[in-house]
């Protein structure tokens, strides 16, 4: 069985190359969004030109942001959405949603500071994890039906 698995959310820690190295030896091919932040915000007025409100720049860089993400959400058989300790992420959030909204299987990663304000979105996941390892070991018994060790 091999999976594809989408890794959503915050971009400033290495969390998606600690799944990825747990997960290494696996059938799983990982895909992801724009994780270079200028390159994320700033996509839409350097490829359909400059706005003056910074309203209209972020909505452009959205819009075309998400056009990655939810090919990557539809196409992947299990979504990581990770919240991190910084930045309010919600983005993340739409994500999750959309991910549940597809019937996908989604983990969600944060900390025990986002727990109560993620409730609904840990409700519709299928598992809650606190640490990347977490979700690679998810993945390893996944494929093999191996409890980690």
């Amino acid at each position: 069985m091999t999976l594809k698995v989408y890794l959503s959310g915050e971009i400033h820690t290495g969390w998606r190359e600690e799944i990825i190295d747990g997960a290494a030896g696996l059938d799983v091919s990982f895909s992801a969004p724009v994780t270079d932040h200028d390159a994320s915000d700033d996509c839409g007025v350097a490829i359909l030109g400059a706005e003056d409100k910074k309203f209209w720049h972020d909505n452009l860089g959205a819009k075309i942001n998400a056009i990655r993400t939810r090919k990557g959400i539809e196409d992947a058989d299990v979504v990581v959405v990770r919240f991190g300790e910084k930045y309010k992420q919600w983005n993340a959030a739409f994500d999750a949603g959309y991910a549940a909204a597809l019937g996908k299987s989604l983990i969600v990663l944060h900390g025990d500071d986002h727990q109560h304000a993620l409730k609904e979105v840990d409700a519709a996941a299928l598992a809650v994890c606190q640490e990347p390892r977490k979700v690679a070991q998810i993945l390893q018994y996944v494929l093999t039906g191996n409890l980690p060790g």
